[in-house]
């Protein structure tokens, strides 16, 4: 079987100034279809850069990153745009547009790819109704709690049936209570829709939800838990 993304002695260094960083050392990974992998680490363990990495935003100093079939270091800016159409990313701020109501951001990525307004209206419905805002639907950002913002850029990320989803923090700006109510949501979206989860976190209990968890430190795998 494939893998849904694999990384191989995955390197990535920065200079600062004239200091060069090591970022990640030697990242060695395989995440199959339909599994949810929690990568848990302080500050400054390389997560971000990690995270960069598997959704295509940057390229390895050395070493490689395999999407399905692709290698990532051997594609040109057309290529890897097209790539990361099919990658979903909720970021620790939502990033949703203030103007536009629920189902208009999660319409967004599919009007981008041209698809159909009534189909758009369609797949936005159905996937805000299955994130549990059904009645949220006409409602924009500002009118929204924290929990449920996530859960509208969840829906979004979804929109094009990605081959993954990418989580960056996504419990980071919103109360205890919630987070929990949305790794929930999480754990059962990946049970029943078979999707592929990818999160980074700094926080044990949230990583708990995963079915595997790889705890990055200085740049480097030092351990992984299987449940």
């Amino acid at each position: 079987m494939v893998a849904v993304i694999e990384t191989l002695n995955l390197e990535k260094s920065y200079m600062l100034g004239t200091v060069s960083v090591h970022a990640l050392c030697g990242v060695n990974l395989k995440i199959e279809k339909g599994e949810f992998v929690a990568i848990l680490g302080p500050s400054g363990s390389g997560k971000s850069t990690l995270l960069n990495m598997l959704g295509a935003l940057d390229i390895p100093s050395d070493g490689s990153v395999r999407i399905g079939m692709h290698d990532l270091t051997s594609m040109n800016d057309a290529e890897l745009a097209v790539l990361r159409r099919k990658i979903g990313i909720v970021f620790q701020f939502f990033n949703l547009i203030s103007r536009l109501n629920s189902r208009e951001n999660v319409e967004l990525p599919l009007s981008i790819a041209n698809i159909r307004r009534e189909k758009r209206r369609e797949r936005a419905e159905e996937l805000l109704n299955l994130v549990g805002l059904k009645d949220r639907m006409k409602h924009k950002p500002s009118e929204l709690s924290g929990g449920e913002r996530q859960r509208v850029a969840i829906a979004r990320a979804l929109a094009n049936n990605p081959d993954f989803l990418l989580l960056d923090e996504p419990t980071g700006n919103i109360d205890s209570t919630t987070a929990k109510e949305l790794m929930t949501l999480i754990q059962n979206l990946n049970k029943s829709q078979d999707v592929t989860i990818i999160m980074v976190t700094h926080d044990q209990d949230m990583a708990n939800y995963a079915s595997r968890v790889l705890y990055l430190l200085d740049g480097k795998i030092k351990k992984e838990v299987r449940k």
